[in-house]
């Protein structure tokens, strides 16, 4: 499906979305350094820790918000939000104002209202294309992202010291541009969506009972409950690629001269993550029509496995060679299941609760997120070769859970006509 033939909701996304990311990734990286010097590292642990939480209950109340009120409702909303949060953050790191704890919190109510923003994206997808292109539409979105991921850190690192105020500043003006193109492109694409029937005669505790019996209904899927506990046990492992891969490249990597280049152990996970974000942007999109070859169960089962095998393999090589070549196989670990996965609950979930769907399952990242920092204490304890295995054993904990899943998926399709392929 070429991007031409696109429904206009998903084009006029696409050009903001880049837009958005962009300029959110230019500080984003820089965001732990930055709360780390102005409260301490243990104290910045913590808030970052409690803002995680802030953005699952956001998460999984804006799964509810998309289903109830309308994807484009909560998305204009949420990026208006944002732009409002970054606006205020700008002027706590201004020249004439500096605030960390103000900056602190208005970066927390822009995690809330990405929060919000995620499930109703992913559920407008799903609403507007047909299953057999959603593979390669997400892929194509997942390699926006990514672009996004290589171009901002290398121009934030250039301007962040000096201008974080005018970078904070042009995040916010992104996102009010996001929201007003949103506002007047978008369509409303929700089915069966009474857009707005939950807006009067709703109590808030109404409201909360209502959200916390639909999502019951979601756990009590056993599949999708296999999928989220599975997602979680391997999102240790990429997790890492921001918190134990650093802090081992800058231990254990010796200076070395590379193509004229003198690298040492700081600057070799920048190689890496360059590398990584440059696979990602190159090849997301082939590797998914690759695995369209094979079927779901084995690119999830196969794609834990690659991660197990890779965990292992960091902790043995310290040179930088050696570490790009298994940052390669990361990342095929990563592009083995970017476009299938959003796919796939797409597949589970029911029209009418996709929002729900989407937000329960973004759930594998945020409870991935405020678990994977234990990884560091891991390694101050028993070294990062253990570490390394741990993590590991992990991701094929996580493999033989995906592969229990299709076992119970196989039951499922025996009573519906739902299209997985094992």
């Amino acid at each position: 499906m070429r991007i031409r033939d696109w429904d206009r909701n998903l084009k006029v996304r696409l050009f903001g979305e880049a837009l958005m990311n962009t300029t959110f990734w230019m500080f984003f990286p820089f965001m732990s350094i930055y709360f780390a010097d102005a409260f301490g590292t243990e104290t910045a642990g913590l808030l970052m820790i409690a803002s995680q939480l802030f953005s699952v209950i956001a998460n999984l109340m804006g799964g509810y918000c998309a289903d109830m009120f309308g994807r484009k409702r909560m998305m204009v909303l949420s990026a208006y939000g944002q732009g409002a949060a970054f606006f205020v953050f700008a002027l706590a790191s201004s020249p004439w104002w500096s605030s960390p704890f103000v900056g602190f919190l208005c970066f927390t109510f822009a995690g809330i209202c990405g929060a919000f923003y995620w499930p109703a994206s992913q559920a407008m997808v799903a609403d507007v294309v047909p299953e057999r292109d959603r593979n390669h539409v997400f892929a194509v979105f997942y390699t926006s992202i990514n672009i996004s991921v290589v171009i901002g850190p290398i121009v934030g690192g250039l301007l962040y010291a000096e201008h974080r105020f005018a970078l904070l500043l042009l995040a916010a003006c992104s996102c009010f541009v996001m929201a007003m193109l949103l506002a007047k492109q978008l369509r409303e694409t929700a089915p069966l969506a009474e857009v707005g029937r939950g807006d009067s005669g709703t109590t808030w505790r109404s409201f909360l009972r209502t959200q916390l019996e639909q999502y019951m209904v979601i756990v009590r899927d056993r599949v999708f409950f296999l999928f989220l506990v599975a997602g979680v046990l391997v999102a240790q492992t990429f997790m890492q690629l921001d918190l134990l891969i650093p802090l081992y490249t800058k231990e254990t990597v010796g200076a070395e001269t590379l193509g004229g280049w003198t690298v040492d152990g700081t600057s070799a996970f920048g190689w890496l993550i360059a590398e990584n974000g440059l696979l990602v942007a190159l090849c997301t999109v082939v590797v998914t029509r690759w695995m369209s070859r094979y079927s779901e169960k084995q690119a999830f089962v196969g794609s834990s496995v690659l991660y197990g095998i890779s965990m292992w393999l960091f902790s043995q090589t310290s040179s930088l060679l050696g570490l790009m070549a298994v940052m390669a196989l990361f990342t095929l670990a990563e592009l083995m299941t970017a476009g299938l996965q959003q796919s796939f609950v797409t597949k589970l979930a029911p029209e009418e609760m996709r929002g729900q769907y989407f937000a329960a399952a973004s759930l594998r990242f945020t409870i991935g997120r405020m678990l994977a920092p234990l990884s560091l204490a891991a390694a101050a304890w028993v070294g990062y070769a253990w570490t390394f295995v741990s993590l590991g054993m992990l991701a094929l904990a996580s493999a033989a859970l995906y592969a229990w899943m299709f076992r119970q998926v196989g039951r499922r399709i025996e009573r519906s006509n739902v299209s997985f392929s094992r």
